[in-house]
């Protein structure tokens, strides 16, 4: 009798891709809620406008490389690339923006690279950063959290849609003056006018540590973060190299100078510290493969992200360091790679 042997490995892998983009979904999915809480509807229409955009995009894409669609489009990569572009974008955006930076990041980011698991940057950083540089001026209309004193003006469903749609705002609504500047714009750009960063923190668009409203989603992705290392889907290296990147040198430097510079812990809970450290630098695709590699990944990452915000011209800077980090990856895997058993 003959017994057919299936060729190996014969061990079931641990967890697929599918679940884990599931988990990245479900650790978001509280910074999420938030986020419609303190800005409005805008992120949840942004969301499904990248989402269907991406899916589209990645079934159009395979389908001219005469590839199968039923586990790429439903393995949820697309949504992972969807939901963290949705966080980089203001909520207040006309619906071709969303559109355009998905379409960006699964066409040129992903498949011109030979599709998941070839890229060489992360799809979402991507699509974002050709946004910033193509639509400047979209890409800067945040309007404020809902919190407290601040000249607040809730946009209810509708409204976002309307606008994200037509273009139009309600009554004598306009963007200039439903917009304001972001908690790092404002740090940036009053440091460089010669005040110290106790005046500037003096806004009412500030909090306990860093902007109102950015506090409480940061602690929710920062949470998120936990869970994805609870759960084994991430691991440390990268989270806390990023970290100690970007907080080291900001530490120094306020002890140095408390006007000049800003704390620690705004830096932390500001822009996208914590969701580049747990979810977009952890790429497991465009990120360094070795232990080594991926310390040093990180740190880079932190490092860049503050130089860029102290002296760039970007507020944030977490996109283009996590790219610049990206396109190192294959010199850092080289020289970080673990020696072979019996040679020197």
């Amino acid at each position: 009798m003959r017994f057919g042997v299936a060729p190996g490995p014969h061990t079931a892998p641990i967890a697929s891709v599918s679940l884990t983009m599931r988990r990245v979904l479900y650790a978001l999915t509280p910074a999420a809620i938030a986020h419609v809480w303190f800005f409005g509807s805008g992120f949840a229409i942004n969301f499904f406008v990248a989402a269907a955009t991406a899916l589209v995009a990645e079934a159009t894409v395979l389908k001219l490389r005469r590839r199968p669609t039923r586990e790429p489009l439903s393995d949820g990569s697309a949504l992972v690339t969807a939901a963290l572009l949705s966080f980089a974008i203001p909520p207040l955006a006309p619906w071709w923006i969303p559109a355009f930076g998905a379409a960006c990041a699964i066409v040129l980011a992903k498949h011109l690279y030979g599709g998941l698991g070839r890229n060489l940057f992360n799809p979402a950083m991507v699509g974002y950063v050709i946004l910033l540089v193509s639509f400047p001026v979209e890409l800067t209309q945040w309007i404020p959290p809902r919190m407290g004193d601040l000249d607040y003006r809730h946009l209810g469903f509708l409204p976002h849609l309307i606008y994200s749609l037509t273009g139009a705002l309600p009554g004598d609504l306009t963007v200039d003056a439903l917009t304001r500047a972001t908690p790092l714009d404002l740090v940036r750009e009053g440091l460089r006018s010669a005040q110290t960063f106790s005046e500037v923190r003096a806004s009412s668009l500030f909090g306990g540590l860093a902007g109102r409203g950015w506090e409480w989603i940061n602690s929710f992705i920062a949470i998120g973060g936990l869970y994805l290392l609870y759960t084994g889907t991430i691991r440390w290296h990268i989270p806390i190299m990023l970290l100690a990147g970007l907080l080291v040198p900001a530490t120094l430097l306020y002890l140095l100078d408390a006007d000049s510079f800003a704390t620690p812990g705004f830096h932390l809970f500001s822009g996208a510290t914590l969701l580049g450290a747990f979810f977009i630098a952890t790429d497991p695709v465009s990120a360094a493969e070795s232990a080594r590699g991926r310390l040093i990944f990180g740190a880079g990452i932190g490092l860049l992200t503050y130089c860029i915000r102290t002296w760039g011209g970007y507020p944030d800077g977490m996109a283009f360091s996590v790219l610049l980090m990206n396109s190192a990856v294959p010199l850092i895997d080289r020289y970080t790679r673990p020696r072979i058993y019996g040679r020197n």
